[in-house]
Protein backbone atom coordinates (compact mmCIF):
# COMPACT_ATOMS: atom_id res chain seq x y z
CA UNK A 1 0.00 0.00 0.00
CA UNK A 2 2.72 2.59 0.61
CA UNK A 3 3.67 2.69 -3.32
CA UNK A 4 2.97 4.76 -5.97
CA UNK A 5 -0.15 3.15 -6.80
CA UNK A 6 -3.48 2.80 -4.21
CA UNK A 7 -4.91 -0.31 -4.22
CA UNK A 8 -8.14 -1.00 -5.76
CA UNK A 9 -9.61 -3.83 -4.51
CA UNK A 10 -12.17 -5.68 -6.04
CA UNK A 11 -15.02 -6.94 -4.74
CA UNK A 12 -14.63 -10.65 -4.40
CA UNK A 13 -15.64 -10.79 -0.90
CA UNK A 14 -19.57 -11.14 -1.22
CA UNK A 15 -21.91 -11.02 1.53
CA UNK A 16 -23.82 -13.98 2.21
CA UNK A 17 -25.68 -13.86 5.56
CA UNK A 18 -26.79 -17.20 7.37
CA UNK A 19 -26.80 -19.12 10.44
CA UNK A 20 -24.48 -22.07 10.93
CA UNK A 21 -23.25 -24.71 13.79
CA UNK A 22 -19.58 -24.03 14.38
CA UNK A 23 -17.48 -27.26 14.34
CA UNK A 24 -15.72 -28.10 17.59
CA UNK A 25 -12.22 -28.36 15.84
CA UNK A 26 -12.58 -24.81 15.26
CA UNK A 27 -12.94 -23.70 18.51
CA UNK A 28 -11.95 -26.26 21.07
CA UNK A 29 -7.82 -25.69 20.06
CA UNK A 30 -5.99 -22.39 20.99
CA UNK A 31 -3.31 -20.94 19.21
CA UNK A 32 0.16 -19.42 20.31
CA UNK A 33 0.17 -15.66 20.96
CA UNK A 34 1.27 -13.85 17.52
CA UNK A 35 3.76 -10.35 17.46
CA UNK A 36 2.40 -7.29 16.08
CA UNK A 37 4.33 -3.93 14.89
CA UNK A 38 3.92 -1.21 12.94
CA UNK A 39 4.91 0.07 9.37
CA UNK A 40 7.13 2.93 9.52
CA UNK A 41 6.95 5.23 6.40
CA UNK A 42 8.62 9.01 6.24
CA UNK A 43 6.41 10.77 3.33
CA UNK A 44 5.20 13.32 5.45
CA UNK A 45 6.32 17.16 6.02
CA UNK A 46 7.39 17.66 9.56
CA UNK A 47 7.98 14.22 10.77
CA UNK A 48 9.72 13.70 13.93
CA UNK A 49 13.69 12.73 13.24
CA UNK A 50 14.15 8.45 14.04
CA UNK A 51 15.14 9.45 17.52
CA UNK A 52 12.78 10.40 18.48
CA UNK A 53 10.84 7.58 16.20
CA UNK A 54 12.66 5.25 18.28
CA UNK A 55 11.45 6.91 21.51
CA UNK A 56 8.04 6.78 20.51
CA UNK A 57 8.11 2.98 19.59
CA UNK A 58 9.79 2.45 23.01
CA UNK A 59 7.31 4.84 24.94
CA UNK A 60 4.14 2.91 23.00
CA UNK A 61 5.81 -0.62 23.44
CA UNK A 62 6.14 -1.37 19.84
CA UNK A 63 8.84 -4.04 19.24
CA UNK A 64 8.78 -4.37 15.47
CA UNK A 65 9.14 -2.13 13.06
CA UNK A 66 8.97 -2.62 8.92
CA UNK A 67 10.85 -0.37 6.40
CA UNK A 68 9.97 0.56 3.04
CA UNK A 69 13.85 1.11 2.16
CA UNK A 70 16.39 1.16 4.37
CA UNK A 71 16.49 4.62 5.49
CA UNK A 72 20.33 4.79 7.23
CA UNK A 73 19.41 7.15 10.10
CA UNK A 74 16.27 5.07 11.09
CA UNK A 75 18.79 1.74 11.05
CA UNK A 76 21.07 3.69 13.08
CA UNK A 77 18.71 4.83 15.32
CA UNK A 78 17.15 1.54 15.72
CA UNK A 79 20.18 -0.09 16.74
CA UNK A 80 20.72 -1.57 19.98
CA UNK A 81 17.58 -1.37 20.96
CA UNK A 82 16.12 -4.73 20.50
CA UNK A 83 13.24 -3.75 17.99
CA UNK A 84 13.22 -6.20 15.15
CA UNK A 85 13.33 -4.64 12.12
CA UNK A 86 12.44 -5.19 8.68
CA UNK A 87 13.76 -3.66 5.05
CA UNK A 88 12.90 -2.84 1.98
CA UNK A 89 14.51 -3.25 -1.77
CA UNK A 90 11.48 -1.09 -3.27
CA UNK A 91 10.09 -2.13 -6.73
CA UNK A 92 12.49 0.42 -8.80
CA UNK A 93 15.40 -1.81 -7.78
CA UNK A 94 13.92 -5.21 -8.65
CA UNK A 95 15.49 -5.32 -12.05
CA UNK A 96 18.89 -4.41 -10.81
CA UNK A 97 19.03 -7.14 -8.23
CA UNK A 98 17.48 -9.93 -10.61
CA UNK A 99 20.07 -9.20 -13.12
CA UNK A 100 22.94 -8.96 -11.12
CA UNK A 101 24.15 -11.22 -7.99
CA UNK A 102 26.74 -8.32 -7.80
CA UNK A 103 24.36 -5.81 -7.26
CA UNK A 104 22.11 -7.58 -4.99
CA UNK A 105 25.27 -8.50 -2.87
CA UNK A 106 26.38 -4.84 -2.69
CA UNK A 107 22.48 -3.87 -1.73
CA UNK A 108 22.98 -6.41 1.16
CA UNK A 109 26.48 -5.46 2.38
CA UNK A 110 24.92 -1.85 2.40
CA UNK A 111 21.40 -2.06 3.78
CA UNK A 112 21.76 -5.08 6.19
CA UNK A 113 25.74 -6.48 6.84
CA UNK A 114 26.64 -2.47 7.21
CA UNK A 115 24.40 -2.37 10.55
CA UNK A 116 25.20 -5.29 13.07
CA UNK A 117 23.60 -3.76 15.96
CA UNK A 118 19.90 -3.11 14.55
CA UNK A 119 17.97 -6.37 14.64
CA UNK A 120 16.58 -6.68 10.81
CA UNK A 121 14.96 -9.99 11.07
CA UNK A 122 13.57 -9.77 7.06
CA UNK A 123 13.70 -8.44 3.74
CA UNK A 124 10.92 -7.37 1.79
CA UNK A 125 11.71 -7.77 -2.08
CA UNK A 126 9.05 -5.54 -3.90
CA UNK A 127 5.71 -4.61 -2.75
CA UNK A 128 2.75 -5.77 -4.39
CA UNK A 129 4.36 -6.14 -6.97
CA UNK A 130 1.32 -8.43 -9.56
CA UNK A 131 -0.98 -5.38 -8.36
CA UNK A 132 1.28 -2.25 -8.70
CA UNK A 133 3.91 -3.03 -11.40
CA UNK A 134 2.64 -6.28 -13.18
CA UNK A 135 5.27 -6.25 -15.55
CA UNK A 136 7.83 -6.66 -12.88
CA UNK A 137 6.56 -9.98 -12.04
CA UNK A 138 9.00 -11.87 -13.84
CA UNK A 139 11.95 -10.28 -12.43
CA UNK A 140 10.41 -11.03 -8.22
CA UNK A 141 11.61 -14.66 -7.86
CA UNK A 142 15.08 -14.11 -9.49
CA UNK A 143 15.74 -10.92 -7.44
CA UNK A 144 14.48 -12.80 -4.11
CA UNK A 145 16.92 -15.66 -5.22
CA UNK A 146 19.73 -13.09 -5.44
CA UNK A 147 19.24 -11.42 -2.16
CA UNK A 148 18.78 -14.37 -0.32
CA UNK A 149 21.96 -15.97 -2.10
CA UNK A 150 23.58 -12.52 -0.58
CA UNK A 151 22.25 -12.93 2.34
CA UNK A 152 23.86 -16.72 2.45
CA UNK A 153 27.12 -15.04 1.65
CA UNK A 154 27.48 -12.61 4.49
CA UNK A 155 26.09 -15.22 7.05
CA UNK A 156 22.98 -13.57 7.71
CA UNK A 157 20.74 -15.70 6.03
CA UNK A 158 19.12 -17.80 9.20
CA UNK A 159 18.57 -14.56 10.91
CA UNK A 160 17.26 -12.33 8.10
CA UNK A 161 14.25 -13.85 5.69
CA UNK A 162 13.32 -13.00 2.12
CA UNK A 163 9.67 -12.12 2.02
CA UNK A 164 7.52 -10.37 -0.66
CA UNK A 165 4.11 -8.67 0.64
CA UNK A 166 1.55 -9.79 -1.77
CA UNK A 167 -1.76 -8.00 -2.29
CA UNK A 168 -5.13 -9.79 -1.58
CA UNK A 169 -6.06 -9.23 -5.47
CA UNK A 170 -3.41 -11.82 -6.37
CA UNK A 171 -6.80 -14.19 -5.70
CA UNK A 172 -9.16 -14.39 -7.98
CA UNK A 173 -11.80 -14.92 -5.60
CA UNK A 174 -11.62 -15.06 -1.63
CA UNK A 175 -15.17 -15.26 -0.57
CA UNK A 176 -16.13 -17.74 0.50
CA UNK A 177 -13.17 -18.51 2.05
CA UNK A 178 -13.24 -22.00 0.54
CA UNK A 179 -13.40 -21.15 -2.55
CA UNK A 180 -9.78 -18.75 -2.57
CA UNK A 181 -7.46 -19.93 -5.33
CA UNK A 182 -4.92 -18.01 -6.68
CA UNK A 183 -5.30 -15.91 -10.35
CA UNK A 184 -4.31 -18.41 -13.17
CA UNK A 185 -1.63 -15.84 -15.26
CA UNK A 186 0.58 -16.06 -11.66
CA UNK A 187 -0.73 -19.56 -10.02
CA UNK A 188 2.13 -22.02 -11.62
CA UNK A 189 3.75 -19.49 -13.07
CA UNK A 190 4.78 -17.54 -10.30
CA UNK A 191 3.06 -18.71 -6.66
CA UNK A 192 4.23 -22.39 -7.17
CA UNK A 193 8.04 -22.06 -7.56
CA UNK A 194 7.74 -18.59 -5.22
CA UNK A 195 6.04 -20.89 -2.43
CA UNK A 196 9.18 -23.19 -3.09
CA UNK A 197 11.75 -20.72 -2.66
CA UNK A 198 9.92 -19.43 0.68
CA UNK A 199 9.96 -23.05 1.94
CA UNK A 200 13.30 -24.08 1.20
CA UNK A 201 14.88 -20.93 2.77
CA UNK A 202 12.66 -20.93 6.13
CA UNK A 203 10.59 -17.83 5.25
CA UNK A 204 6.86 -17.01 5.26
CA UNK A 205 3.89 -16.34 2.43
CA UNK A 206 3.25 -12.48 3.17
CA UNK A 207 0.11 -10.57 1.92
CA UNK A 208 -1.55 -7.14 3.10
CA UNK A 209 -4.87 -7.72 4.20
CA UNK A 210 -7.06 -4.16 4.23
CA UNK A 211 -10.49 -5.14 4.96
CA UNK A 212 -11.16 -1.41 5.19
CA UNK A 213 -11.04 -1.10 1.48
CA UNK A 214 -12.75 -3.45 0.77
CA UNK A 215 -15.77 -1.42 2.79
CA UNK A 216 -14.86 1.49 1.28
CA UNK A 217 -15.43 0.60 -2.55
CA UNK A 218 -18.51 -1.20 -1.95
CA UNK A 219 -20.38 0.13 1.77
CA UNK A 220 -23.64 -0.69 0.32
CA UNK A 221 -22.93 -4.48 0.33
CA UNK A 222 -20.35 -5.08 3.00
CA UNK A 223 -21.68 -4.40 6.96
CA UNK A 224 -18.68 -2.14 8.61
CA UNK A 225 -19.38 -4.01 11.65
CA UNK A 226 -18.11 -7.17 9.79
CA UNK A 227 -15.27 -4.94 9.09
CA UNK A 228 -14.29 -3.65 12.66
CA UNK A 229 -14.89 -7.25 14.51
CA UNK A 230 -17.91 -6.00 16.34
CA UNK A 231 -20.36 -7.76 16.82
CA UNK A 232 -22.87 -8.92 13.55
CA UNK A 233 -24.70 -11.68 11.93
CA UNK A 234 -21.42 -13.58 10.27
CA UNK A 235 -21.02 -14.58 6.82
CA UNK A 236 -21.58 -18.16 6.45
CA UNK A 237 -19.14 -20.41 3.81
CA UNK A 238 -21.19 -23.37 2.61
CA UNK A 239 -18.20 -25.14 1.71
CA UNK A 240 -16.66 -25.84 4.64
CA UNK A 241 -20.06 -25.14 7.42
CA UNK A 242 -18.09 -22.32 8.93
CA UNK A 243 -19.20 -19.13 10.06
CA UNK A 244 -16.94 -16.01 9.49
CA UNK A 245 -17.20 -12.53 11.87
CA UNK A 246 -14.79 -10.89 10.63
CA UNK A 247 -13.41 -9.92 7.32
CA UNK A 248 -9.81 -10.68 8.19
CA UNK A 249 -10.27 -14.14 8.95
CA UNK A 250 -11.99 -14.33 5.79
CA UNK A 251 -9.00 -12.76 4.03
CA UNK A 252 -6.64 -14.52 5.70
CA UNK A 253 -8.38 -18.07 5.02
CA UNK A 254 -8.93 -17.18 1.42
CA UNK A 255 -5.11 -17.33 1.04
CA UNK A 256 -4.92 -20.55 3.24
CA UNK A 257 -7.26 -22.37 0.84
CA UNK A 258 -5.71 -21.03 -2.67
CA UNK A 259 -2.62 -22.28 -1.33
CA UNK A 260 -4.30 -25.98 -0.52
CA UNK A 261 -5.94 -25.67 -4.51
CA UNK A 262 -1.74 -24.77 -5.36
CA UNK A 263 -0.94 -27.92 -3.94
CA UNK A 264 -3.47 -30.20 -4.85
CA UNK A 265 -2.93 -29.42 -8.03
CA UNK A 266 0.89 -29.74 -8.24
CA UNK A 267 2.74 -33.12 -9.45
CA UNK A 268 5.46 -32.30 -7.32
CA UNK A 269 6.61 -32.95 -3.75
CA UNK A 270 5.23 -30.24 -1.27
CA UNK A 271 6.85 -28.43 1.42
CA UNK A 272 6.32 -26.86 4.63
CA UNK A 273 3.68 -24.34 3.29
CA UNK A 274 2.41 -26.10 0.40
CA UNK A 275 1.91 -29.05 3.03
CA UNK A 276 -0.02 -27.01 5.30
CA UNK A 277 2.09 -27.84 8.45
CA UNK A 278 2.60 -24.30 8.29
CA UNK A 279 -0.37 -22.75 10.13
CA UNK A 280 1.76 -19.23 10.32
CA UNK A 281 -0.29 -15.99 8.64
CA UNK A 282 1.85 -13.13 8.03
CA UNK A 283 1.02 -10.00 6.91
CA UNK A 284 3.13 -7.01 6.17
CA UNK A 285 0.05 -4.20 5.90
CA UNK A 286 -3.40 -4.24 7.70
CA UNK A 287 -4.71 -0.98 9.03
CA UNK A 288 -7.87 1.27 8.69
CA UNK A 289 -7.90 5.35 7.18
CA UNK A 290 -8.76 7.79 10.15
CA UNK A 291 -9.69 11.22 7.59
CA UNK A 292 -7.08 13.18 9.78
CA UNK A 293 -4.66 15.47 7.81
CA UNK A 294 -1.31 15.83 9.36
CA UNK A 295 -2.29 17.89 12.53
CA UNK A 296 -5.72 17.40 13.10
CA UNK A 297 -8.78 16.94 10.98
CA UNK A 298 -8.12 18.48 7.56
CA UNK A 299 -10.46 19.98 5.00
CA UNK A 300 -7.35 19.97 2.15
CA UNK A 301 -4.44 17.87 1.23
CA UNK A 302 -1.20 19.49 0.59
CA UNK A 303 -2.38 21.06 -2.64
CA UNK A 304 -4.89 22.70 -1.07
CA UNK A 305 -7.77 20.71 -3.03
CA UNK A 306 -10.30 18.85 -1.21
CA UNK A 307 -10.16 15.54 0.64
CA UNK A 308 -11.65 12.94 -0.74
CA UNK A 309 -12.36 10.32 2.48
CA UNK A 310 -14.26 7.50 2.94
CA UNK A 311 -17.34 8.19 5.35
CA UNK A 312 -15.96 4.88 7.52
CA UNK A 313 -12.48 6.94 7.79
CA UNK A 314 -12.70 8.18 11.36
CA UNK A 315 -10.39 7.94 13.70
CA UNK A 316 -12.90 5.97 16.23
CA UNK A 317 -13.47 3.21 13.37
CA UNK A 318 -9.34 3.00 13.22
CA UNK A 319 -9.02 2.94 16.77
CA UNK A 320 -11.59 -0.11 16.76
CA UNK A 321 -10.06 -1.76 14.01
CA UNK A 322 -6.45 -1.64 15.05
CA UNK A 323 -7.30 -2.06 18.21
CA UNK A 324 -9.27 -5.47 17.44
CA UNK A 325 -6.57 -6.72 15.34
CA UNK A 326 -3.78 -6.55 18.18
CA UNK A 327 -5.91 -7.64 20.29
CA UNK A 328 -6.94 -10.92 18.13
CA UNK A 329 -2.80 -11.42 17.49
CA UNK A 330 -1.67 -10.81 21.01
CA UNK A 331 -4.55 -13.12 22.21
CA UNK A 332 -3.80 -16.05 20.15
CA UNK A 333 -6.81 -16.67 18.00
CA UNK A 334 -6.37 -18.06 15.01
CA UNK A 335 -8.86 -18.49 11.88
CA UNK A 336 -12.42 -20.26 12.08
CA UNK A 337 -10.23 -22.79 9.27
CA UNK A 338 -7.23 -22.54 10.71
CA UNK A 339 -7.76 -21.92 14.91
CA UNK A 340 -4.00 -22.64 15.20
CA UNK A 341 -2.52 -20.34 12.83
CA UNK A 342 -0.24 -18.10 14.54
CA UNK A 343 -1.15 -14.50 13.33
CA UNK A 344 1.88 -11.98 13.31
CA UNK A 345 2.26 -8.96 11.29
CA UNK A 346 2.66 -4.88 11.21
CA UNK A 347 -0.25 -2.20 11.83
CA UNK A 348 -0.18 0.64 8.83
CA UNK A 349 0.91 2.53 9.64
CA UNK A 350 2.83 4.60 12.20
CA UNK A 351 2.37 7.93 10.88
CA UNK A 352 -0.06 10.10 8.84
CA UNK A 353 1.58 11.37 5.48
CA UNK A 354 0.45 13.95 3.44
CA UNK A 355 3.53 13.65 1.08
CA UNK A 356 2.08 10.06 -0.30
CA UNK A 357 0.86 9.83 -3.74
CA UNK A 358 -2.39 7.90 -4.26
CA UNK A 359 -5.54 8.25 -3.11
CA UNK A 360 -6.38 10.86 -0.41
CA UNK A 361 -7.34 8.79 2.66
CA UNK A 362 -4.32 6.93 2.05
CA UNK A 363 -2.63 9.76 3.54
CA UNK A 364 -4.41 9.27 6.91
CA UNK A 365 -3.75 5.51 8.09
CA UNK A 366 -1.14 6.46 10.94
CA UNK A 367 -1.21 6.15 14.08
CA UNK A 368 0.19 9.41 14.95
CA UNK A 369 0.39 12.65 13.44
CA UNK A 370 3.91 13.39 11.99
CA UNK A 371 4.72 15.24 14.97
CA UNK A 372 4.31 12.53 17.25
CA UNK A 373 1.30 13.06 19.00
CA UNK A 374 -1.86 10.17 18.97
CA UNK A 375 -4.35 10.35 16.33
CA UNK A 376 -6.02 7.92 18.80
CA UNK A 377 -4.83 5.64 21.40
CA UNK A 378 -3.84 1.87 20.49
CA UNK A 379 -2.59 -0.80 23.29
CA UNK A 380 0.43 -2.77 21.94
CA UNK A 381 0.86 -4.30 25.61
CA UNK A 382 -1.97 -5.00 27.22
CA UNK A 383 -5.03 -6.36 25.07
CA UNK A 384 -7.94 -6.30 26.73
CA UNK A 385 -10.92 -8.52 26.72
CA UNK A 386 -11.15 -10.15 23.07
CA UNK A 387 -13.79 -9.19 20.64
CA UNK A 388 -17.00 -10.83 21.03
CA UNK A 389 -18.34 -13.18 18.44
CA UNK A 390 -22.23 -12.95 18.29
CA UNK A 391 -24.18 -15.72 18.58
CA UNK A 392 -25.82 -16.93 14.90
CA UNK A 393 -29.61 -16.27 15.95
CA UNK A 394 -31.49 -15.28 12.65
CA UNK A 395 -34.84 -15.45 14.64
CA UNK A 396 -34.07 -13.76 18.41
CA UNK A 397 -33.05 -15.85 21.39
CA UNK A 398 -31.47 -19.35 21.18
CA UNK A 399 -30.15 -22.20 23.39
CA UNK A 400 -27.79 -25.08 23.09
CA UNK A 401 -29.01 -28.30 23.91
CA UNK A 402 -28.16 -31.73 24.15
CA UNK A 403 -28.88 -34.91 21.26
CA UNK A 404 -29.66 -37.59 23.33
CA UNK A 405 -29.50 -40.06 20.33
CA UNK A 406 -24.98 -39.83 20.76
CA UNK A 407 -25.99 -41.55 23.89
CA UNK A 408 -24.82 -40.76 27.69
CA UNK A 409 -20.88 -41.57 27.11
CA UNK A 410 -20.66 -39.28 24.06
CA UNK A 411 -22.99 -36.77 25.99
CA UNK A 412 -20.58 -37.57 29.36
CA UNK A 413 -17.69 -36.78 27.62
CA UNK A 414 -18.70 -33.34 25.72
CA UNK A 415 -20.23 -32.57 29.26
CA UNK A 416 -17.25 -32.69 30.67
CA UNK A 417 -15.30 -30.93 28.00
CA UNK A 418 -17.87 -27.85 28.24
CA UNK A 419 -17.02 -28.17 32.13
CA UNK A 420 -13.72 -28.21 32.18
CA UNK A 421 -13.31 -25.37 29.44
CA UNK A 422 -15.04 -22.17 30.59
CA UNK A 423 -18.55 -23.59 31.42
CA UNK A 424 -20.05 -22.86 34.88
CA UNK A 425 -20.95 -25.77 36.40
CA UNK A 426 -21.50 -25.22 39.68
CA UNK A 427 -25.28 -25.38 39.25
CA UNK A 428 -25.28 -28.90 38.38
CA UNK A 429 -23.67 -30.12 41.38
CA UNK A 430 -25.41 -32.27 43.80
CA UNK A 431 -28.11 -30.22 45.99
CA UNK A 432 -28.10 -27.23 43.64
CA UNK A 433 -30.52 -25.30 41.59
CA UNK A 434 -30.23 -27.13 38.25
CA UNK A 435 -28.83 -31.00 40.08
CA UNK A 436 -32.07 -31.75 39.07
CA UNK A 437 -33.30 -33.79 36.99
CA UNK A 438 -30.03 -35.67 37.66
CA UNK A 439 -29.97 -37.10 34.10
CA UNK A 440 -26.94 -37.14 31.93
CA UNK A 441 -28.99 -35.42 29.09
CA UNK A 442 -30.79 -32.42 31.64
CA UNK A 443 -26.79 -31.57 32.92
CA UNK A 444 -25.46 -31.75 29.38
CA UNK A 445 -27.88 -29.23 27.88
CA UNK A 446 -27.06 -26.79 30.75
CA UNK A 447 -23.17 -27.18 30.53
CA UNK A 448 -23.73 -26.94 26.69
CA UNK A 449 -25.97 -24.04 26.87
CA UNK A 450 -23.45 -22.16 29.43
CA UNK A 451 -20.76 -22.47 27.24
CA UNK A 452 -22.63 -21.81 23.81
CA UNK A 453 -23.76 -18.30 25.66
CA UNK A 454 -20.00 -17.56 27.20
CA UNK A 455 -18.41 -19.15 23.47
CA UNK A 456 -21.12 -16.91 21.64
CA UNK A 457 -21.95 -19.56 19.37
CA UNK A 458 -19.97 -22.90 19.93
CA UNK A 459 -22.57 -25.36 19.87
CA UNK A 460 -21.48 -28.50 17.98
CA UNK A 461 -19.43 -31.24 20.40
CA UNK A 462 -19.01 -33.36 18.06
CA UNK A 463 -22.43 -33.95 17.33
CA UNK A 464 -23.87 -34.13 20.52
CA UNK A 465 -25.81 -30.48 20.78
CA UNK A 466 -27.64 -28.27 18.29
CA UNK A 467 -28.84 -25.24 18.37
CA UNK A 468 -32.66 -24.35 19.30
CA UNK A 469 -34.77 -21.10 18.68
CA UNK A 470 -37.13 -21.80 21.82
CA UNK A 471 -37.15 -21.88 25.36
CA UNK A 472 -36.32 -25.48 26.13
CA UNK A 473 -38.79 -27.37 28.45
CA UNK A 474 -37.88 -30.06 30.84
CA UNK A 475 -34.08 -28.43 31.92
CA UNK A 476 -33.08 -25.90 33.98
CA UNK A 477 -33.07 -22.96 31.73
CA UNK A 478 -28.76 -21.97 31.41
CA UNK A 479 -29.59 -18.39 29.96
CA UNK A 480 -31.68 -17.14 32.52
CA UNK A 481 -28.82 -15.74 35.28
CA UNK A 482 -26.90 -14.48 32.38
CA UNK A 483 -30.08 -12.66 31.13
CA UNK A 484 -30.60 -11.52 34.70
CA UNK A 485 -27.56 -10.01 35.28
CA UNK A 486 -26.27 -6.46 34.95
CA UNK A 487 -22.65 -4.67 35.11
CA UNK A 488 -22.34 -1.31 36.65
CA UNK A 489 -19.13 0.91 38.04
CA UNK A 490 -17.70 0.71 40.92
CA UNK A 491 -17.43 4.30 42.44
CA UNK A 492 -14.82 3.26 45.13
CA UNK A 493 -12.26 3.32 42.17
CA UNK A 494 -12.65 7.41 41.68
CA UNK A 495 -13.98 9.15 38.96
CA UNK A 496 -10.50 9.48 37.19
CA UNK A 497 -10.28 5.91 37.18
CA UNK A 498 -14.25 5.53 35.85
CA UNK A 499 -13.75 7.42 33.03
CA UNK A 500 -10.49 5.83 31.88
CA UNK A 501 -12.56 2.43 31.60
CA UNK A 502 -15.67 4.39 30.46
CA UNK A 503 -13.37 5.77 27.47
CA UNK A 504 -12.05 2.08 26.90
CA UNK A 505 -15.72 0.67 27.00
CA UNK A 506 -16.89 2.95 24.22
CA UNK A 507 -14.21 2.58 22.38
CA UNK A 508 -13.66 -1.24 22.09
CA UNK A 509 -17.74 -1.79 21.22
CA UNK A 510 -20.10 -0.20 23.59
CA UNK A 511 -22.37 1.74 21.44
CA UNK A 512 -22.35 4.94 24.15
CA UNK A 513 -24.90 7.35 21.74
CA UNK A 514 -27.38 7.48 24.50
CA UNK A 515 -25.15 9.11 27.12
CA UNK A 516 -24.10 11.95 24.63
CA UNK A 517 -25.46 14.92 25.08
CA UNK A 518 -29.03 15.12 24.35
CA UNK A 519 -29.28 11.55 24.59
CA UNK A 520 -32.08 9.59 26.61
CA UNK A 521 -29.15 8.80 29.14
CA UNK A 522 -27.41 11.71 29.67
CA UNK A 523 -28.90 12.65 32.61
CA UNK A 524 -27.56 11.99 35.46
CA UNK A 525 -24.91 13.58 34.07
CA UNK A 526 -22.59 11.82 36.77
CA UNK A 527 -19.06 9.74 36.05
CA UNK A 528 -21.60 6.46 37.73
CA UNK A 529 -24.41 7.10 35.60
CA UNK A 530 -22.46 6.94 32.39
CA UNK A 531 -19.80 4.79 33.08
CA UNK A 532 -22.44 1.79 34.35
CA UNK A 533 -24.30 2.52 31.21
CA UNK A 534 -21.22 1.97 28.68
CA UNK A 535 -19.96 -1.13 31.38
CA UNK A 536 -23.42 -2.50 30.61
CA UNK A 537 -23.55 -2.21 27.05
CA UNK A 538 -19.78 -3.46 26.58
CA UNK A 539 -20.64 -6.55 29.29
CA UNK A 540 -23.67 -7.44 26.86
CA UNK A 541 -22.00 -7.29 23.68
CA UNK A 542 -19.39 -9.52 25.37
CA UNK A 543 -21.14 -12.05 26.37
CA UNK A 544 -22.10 -11.10 30.17
CA UNK A 545 -18.86 -13.22 31.46
CA UNK A 546 -17.15 -11.96 34.34
CA UNK A 547 -13.89 -10.76 32.50
CA UNK A 548 -16.24 -8.42 30.48
CA UNK A 549 -17.19 -6.62 33.34
CA UNK A 550 -14.12 -6.36 35.17
CA UNK A 551 -12.18 -2.86 33.34
CA UNK A 552 -9.36 -3.25 35.94
CA UNK A 553 -11.89 -3.27 38.72
CA UNK A 554 -13.90 -0.48 37.81
CA UNK A 555 -17.05 -2.38 37.06
CA UNK A 556 -18.87 -5.20 38.92
CA UNK A 557 -22.04 -7.41 38.26
CA UNK A 558 -25.38 -7.29 39.76
CA UNK A 559 -28.20 -9.52 39.93
CA UNK A 560 -31.08 -6.41 40.39
CA UNK A 561 -31.79 -3.99 37.57
CA UNK A 562 -29.64 -0.72 38.07
CA UNK A 563 -31.75 2.81 37.10
CA UNK A 564 -30.04 6.05 36.95
CA UNK A 565 -32.72 8.81 36.59
CA UNK A 566 -34.77 7.86 34.28
CA UNK A 567 -32.48 5.78 32.60
CA UNK A 568 -32.93 2.01 33.22
CA UNK A 569 -29.89 -0.17 32.06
Amino acid sequence: MHAQTYKSMALTHLLLVGAALLSLACFFSGSEAGTVGVCYGMMASNLIKPPAVVQLLKKNGITMVHLYDANPEALTALANTNIKVGVSLPNQYLTLAAGSTLYALQWVQSNVKAYPGTKINHVAVGNEVFHQQPELTRQLLPAMKNIQAALVSVGLADAVKVVTPIALDALSKSFPPSEGQFRDDIAQLVMRPLIDFLDRTGSHLTFNYYPYLAYRDHPDQINLDYVLFRPNKGQLDRGTGLMYYNMFDAMVDAVFHAVEKLSSSSEHGRGRILSGSDSSASFIESGSANGEGTTGPAAADSLGEQKSVSAAATPANAQTYNSNLIRKILRGTGTPYKPNAVISGYIFSLFNENLKPGDDDERSFGLFYPNGTPVYKVDFVHPGPAPATPTPTPAGPSWCTANAAVGDKQLQDALDYACANGADCSAIQPGKTCYQPNTVVAHASYAFNDFYQRKSGTCDFNGAASIVYQKPTGTCDASAPAAASWCVANTAVGDTRLQAALDYACSNGADCSAIQRGGRCFDPDTKEAHASYAFNDYYKRNGRTEESCNFDGCGSVVHQQPKYGNCVL
